[in-house]
């Protein structure tokens, strides 16, 4: 029996060992069920997590979009004046309001004269690529379809690299009318508050003309092509005659202001190279030319972009993103369409710098030597005691090389002329053995210098305006040709030679004479205390396919706060585009009074702005501001400018308003007057 028990116990024993073993394995099998399916889980998660988390974020960016648009939409028109006024206080009436009240009212037509790249530029006749851009703007509104095909926008915004005029098969024109400039891109103004403005005080269409025009043509060929000009003088002639006999009142901008030049004489010249208005037109129909924010002898700018097609803001780009402009990250010559694209523009070479060394100064002077880039401006409104003081800029302890325009390397633009040695590349043998030129998308004409003709223009290692455009010549010879038919950049020594008939010195007021109407004001209006591109320091581009070779230097600092070269720009005081010295010379010294420039002694007055910036982001671009194009939406200015089309004088608007050295430094310009 107990054998037995023995036996059968031993038995249970096995039975349940192998159940147990049974239980492990079944538990052992199921958690690595469990496992896999954790596994298999957390895959398909990860797998499902980068796709779904970019749809989420889309989604919830699109959701709040669309909220945020329908709260816009459906809150009252013055909520945001409401809580602008709650956070900054009473806001000012608009100057339109303001002069309202005194009892102003529209008196004197108005024209409207656009710079460069704020009109509207539209589609006429394009080739397959641009099917359905009938009338579509190319240039301004939303710039769809840069987005959408940039080669086929590239190759329309471009002209003719022979003769500057329409490629083949490709018509693009200018819009007309107040929307051709009124804004640049959705919400960005450009002319639009100073319209809605003088419609406050009894503007409108027909007494409003935007002087429209294809700003990448050159001036001359504005007539030639569209008949520019012409319109321009039969539309004033018309304003005239239907508002009583009034004269107009011209309001050009950037650009628009050399362009407005050329027209005064082009009216006044015979036909057929001018208007056959005769000497007399000026006189008869124009009140005032209120110049905004113009670059009478063009701007340092105009030198870079050109020379690299680069300004402060895409160096800066440049040197965070290197690649990004190029070819390395998105597989495009970026930069070097945009140089092929711009350097048919002949319009743009009418703002290269005029006067040579005489204006800007040599390779160890220049007329602003001494200003002081952290200086505080001087806040007075008294003219005269800006003037008197003499302390609108502080001097600065560190002596700036301005009339440098380009100086390769730091040390070069610093150091005394003795203390390096140049070689001149006017003689240098240019060469076709660029790097890798073969697999270039885009010709450019540095692909015909060679490196040998590359070594050259930095071993001269400074640039002066007076070099500048032999530089010019020597880079981009086919670009000079056209401009050089087109624009001169000198100093006229006897405006009564015959040559100075020819209408390529009529946008340059160092070899024009104004017209012959004493009784016509001619204002220079432009915003001061905004850092502005003076002179730049440029290093040599490391070999890569189809490079531009030159760029600026934006590790090159000055190394101290109040230092004036900062990311391989030297700035100076201006509207952050035109030096003060280009906007101001010529209403300081060069027209002041009866001078050869001058002949009839039209009074000239300086009105500066100065800057300030928008305290917070309700007030949008501000109402103070002095830049370049947010100047257009400065009450002060525009108050200015209603006044005069209401029929004020400048002596009434209390003569010169100057914050800078305007006077001082024109004092140190050698010109004869």
């Amino acid at each position: 029996m107990s054998f037995l028990r023995r036996r059968k116990g031993s038995e249970t024993s096995k039975s349940q060992n192998s159940d147990s073993h049974n239980d492990k394995q079944e538990k052992s099998k199921r958690k690595g069920d469990d496992e896999s399916k954790r596994k298999a889980d957390e895959e398909k998660i990860r797998k499902w997590s980068c796709l779904d988390s970019c749809c989420w974020f889309i989604g919830c960016v699109c959701l709040t979009w669309w909220l945020l648009l329908f709260l816009y939409n459906a809150m009252p028109a013055s909520l945001p004046q409401y809580v602008t006024e709650a956070i900054t206080g009473p806001l000012p009436d608009p100057p339109g309001l303001k002069l309202w009240k005194e009892g102003l009212k529209a008196k004197h037509p108005i024209v409207f004269v656009p710079g460069i790249v704020t009109g509207g530029l539209e589609l006429w006749e394009g080739h397959q690529c641009a099917d359905g851009l009938f009338r579509k703007r190319l240039w301004g509104g939303t710039f769809g379809e840069l987005y959408k095909r940039p080669l086929c926008w590239v190759e329309h915004m471009s002209l003719d690299n022979e003769t500057g005029l329409d490629p083949s098969g490709i018509r693009v024109r200018p819009v007309s009318g107040l929307v051709a400039a009124d804004y640049f891109a959705p919400g960005y103004f450009v002319w639009a508050v100073l319209i809605a403005n003088l419609a406050r005080i009894g503007y409108e269409e027909k007494t409003m003309y935007m002087a429209a025009y294809d700003w990448r043509i050159s001036f001359q060929n504005t007539e030639v092509r569209d008949q520019a000009l012409s319109r321009i003088k039969s539309n004033i002639e018309l304003m005239v005659a239907t508002n009583g006999g009034k004269k107009v009142v011209v309001i050009p901008h950037s650009m628009g202001v050399l362009y407005f030049l050329h027209f005064m004489k082009w009216v006044e010249a015979p036909a057929p190279m001018g208007g056959g208005g005769g000497s007399d037109w000026c006189a008869k129909h124009i009140k005032a030319v209120m110049n905004i924010g113009g670059p009478f002898l063009g701007v340092p700018k105009a030198v870079a972009g050109l020379f690299s097609i680069e300004a402060k803001d895409i160096a800066v780009a440049r040197a965070f993103a290197p690649g990004v402009l190029n070819k390395d990250v998105f597989g495009l010559q970026t930069l070097q369409h945009i140089m092929r694209m711009t350097r048919t523009w002949d319009a743009t070479m009418s703002m290269i710098p005029k006067g040579g060394d005489t204006i800007w100064g040599g390779i160890d002077w220049s007329p602003e030597g001494g200003y002081n880039c952290n200086a505080k401006k001087l806040k007075n409104n008294d003219t005269c005691t800006a003037r008197q003081n003499g302390n609108g800029d502080l001097a600065s302890t560190k002596k700036v090389n301005y009339g440098r325009f380009i100086s390769f390397g730091k040390d070069v633009a610093e150091a005394h002329s003795s203390k390096f040695e140049r070689m001149d590349f006017r003689g240098a043998v240019k060469g076709s053995n660029l790097v890798n030129k073969t697999r270039c998308d885009v010709w450019t004409e540095y692909h015909e210098m060679g490196v040998g003709g590359v070594k050259a223009v930095a071993d001269y290692k400074v640039y002066t305006a007076g070099s500048i455009l032999d530089l010019l010549q020597f880079v981009a010879p086919k670009l000079m040709a056209r401009g050089g038919a087109q624009f001169s950049y000198g100093i006229a020594d006897n405006l009564d030679d015959p040559k100075y008939n020819h209408y390529k010195y009529w946008s340059n007021p160092l070899e024009m004479k104004l017209p012959n109407a004493p009784d016509m004001e001619i204002y220079s209006m432009y915003g001061v205390g905004v850092p502005t591109e003076r002179a730049y320091v440029y290093k040599l581009t490391p070999a890569s396919e189809c490079y531009i070779p030159f760029q600026i230097d934006s590790s090159a600092d000055g190394g101290s706060v109040d230092s004036c070269l900062k990311g391989g720009v030297l700035s100076v005081n201006g509207d952050e585009t035109v030096p003060v010295l280009s906007a101001g010379f010529m209403g300081a010294k060069g027209w002041r009074g009866k001078t050869r420039f001058n002949p009839s002694g039209i009074r000239t007055y300086i009105r500066e702005y100065d800057h300030a910036p928008p305290a917070n982001l309700l007030e949008g671009r501000g109402s103070q501001s002095g830049a370049h194009v947010d100047i257009m939406g400065n009450f002060a200015l525009i108050e200015d400018i209603l006044r005069v089309a209401a029929g004020a004088t400048g002596e009434r608007l209390g003569g010169d308003q100057v914050y800078s050295d305007i006077f001082k430094w024109s004092e140190k310009i050698d010109l004869q007057l």
